[in-house]
């Protein structure tokens, strides 16, 4: 009889823990990176040496949790998230370019100035429309500024956000070590094993996100992570964690560096936002050294045309324009309408052909189009960017089901080992009331 009781409440138990199990399943089917947890329940084993028929039927037991997990879906979904992310990024910044290239209408501007010299030409003695043309050379000075300001405000930017990623991700890193550390202490089968494991499985994602990681696991579980692929130095290590430092040169190109232990390793990442900013800042400092080269190249043009005329007042043209440092940062220097040096030397103030010259830069210098150039390209890798990406997210959202099939709760699987469950949970209490009455009416017997 005893027995009977002890099977009963062996029994009731394991299946009580079975119940909780299923309910956490079910309030959390949706929390995100949680994984399912089942029960291990198994029936005892009889004790060493016993052999007798009177060893069968002793009951089972919760030996512990079981957390559902699948290692290669796991980490396809760190890959499709780095990958993605590092495309996002790299279109963001394109954006930016092409927003400043575009924003502050350079190439427009260029064109307006060449049509007011044709204008001038026409009737180079009227002050109206010289004044017209230093205007849109006014407008030009002010488009390159703007345009190259927009530019080098994208890279501060961009400078910001690569140090904000890289803080995150240093941050990331020493959550991710004392979750290590917590696994280190945990019993094996425990809800707060699992939760350990959910925890550092949600921070590997985020860290993907921010660059390629690499990840194995010792027997408790706990992660050593290794940025920049397979080769790459050691981000976290048990307990120990390292961190990224980030630096850019004049030239656009990005260093990160990660600090491990008292030693500076280079990295350098293949996916994630921090490649996605490498990948931006060479974009930015080209379209920038473009944008630069155009206004010098344009200023010692358009200088070199006045030198070689007369103004209204038979003097040689002064220049109209200074680069500034950075180049774009033009200045217009001509500020009276006389000045422009229209006529050839010696041909009075109706000439117009000193200003053939200024046609023939038009041509050769291919001011226009190189700003359409520049914008052009910046605009074709936009595009294919963006349509990596839309093939990248379904990439990636594809990783994310197989993985949820795989790890993820199904609410409809849980209701049924609920119901499952309460019936076994039900005929364990009436094993016990059985046994109870039994006992009850033997003792009344007696």
């Amino acid at each position: 009889m005893s027995d009977m009781l002890s099977i009963g409440l062996s029994s009731l138990k394991a299946y009580q823990t079975a119940l909780t199990t299923v309910s956490e399943n079910i309030a959390s089917a949706g929390t995100a990176g949680y994984s399912r947890r089942t029960t291990d329940i198994r029936e005892v084993v009889a004790p060493a040496g016993i052999t007798t028929g009177t060893a069968q039927g002793m009951g089972v037991v919760a030996r512990g949790l079981t957390r559902a997990a699948d290692v290669y879906k796991t980490a396809e979904v760190r890959t499709a998230t780095a990958d993605l992310a590092r495309t996002e990024a790299g279109a963001t910044w394109l954006q930016r370019v092409e927003e400043s290239l575009t924003g502050n209408k350079l190439g427009d501007r260029l064109t307006g100035f060449f049509n007011s010299a044709k204008a001038v030409a026409a009737d180079p003695a009227s002050l109206a429309p010289r004044a017209a043309m230093l205007e849109a050379a006014s407008s030009i000075a002010s488009s390159f500024a703007a345009t190259g300001t927009a530019l080098d405000g994208a890279m501060e930017d961009l400078d910001k956000s690569a140090e904000a990623a890289a803080t995150q991700l240093n941050s990331l890193a020493r959550s991710l070590g004392r979750v290590n550390a917590g696994l280190g202490r945990q019993q094996e089968g425990t809800s707060g094993q699992a939760a350990l494991l959910d925890e550092r499985d949600r921070l590997l994602e985020q860290m993907s996100a921010i660059t390629d990681v690499s990840v194995t696991t010792d027997t408790s579980g706990r992660a050593i992570v290794r940025v920049g692929g397979v080769a790459g130095p050691v981000l976290v290590q048990g307990e120990n964690t390292g961190a990224i430092t980030y630096q850019r040169s004049d030239e656009g190109l990005v260093a990160y560096t990660l600090h491990f232990q008292g030693e500076g390793s280079p990295v350098f990442p293949n996916g994630g936002v921090l490649a996605g900013f490498a990948e931006g800042a060479e974009r930015i400092a080209g379209a920038l050294d473009e944008v630069n080269k155009l206004a010098t190249a344009f200023a010692e043009g358009i200088n070199t045309v006045q030198a070689a005329g007369e103004d209204l007042d038979g003097t040689a043209g002064a220049p109209m324009f200074a680069a500034g440092d950075p180049a774009y940062k033009l200045t217009l220097m001509l500020d009276d309408p006389r000045g422009i040096a229209a006529a050839a030397p010696g041909k009075g103030i109706r000439d117009n052909g000193n200003l053939a010259g200024l046609e023939a830069l038009r041509g050769s210098g291919r001011f226009e189009d190189t700003i359409a150039s520049v914008t052009s390209a910046n605009a074709a890798a936009l595009s294919a960017r963006r349509s990596v990406a839309e093939a990248q997210t379904a990439m990636r959202d594809s990783a994310v089901s197989e993985r949820a099939a795989a790890t993820g709760v199904n609410v409809d699987e849980e209701a049924v080992d609920l119901i499952r469950f309460q019936q076994a949970y039900q005929a364990s209490s009436r094993v016990i009331q059985i046994a109870r009455d039994t006992l009850n009416s033997i003792l009344e017997i007696r």
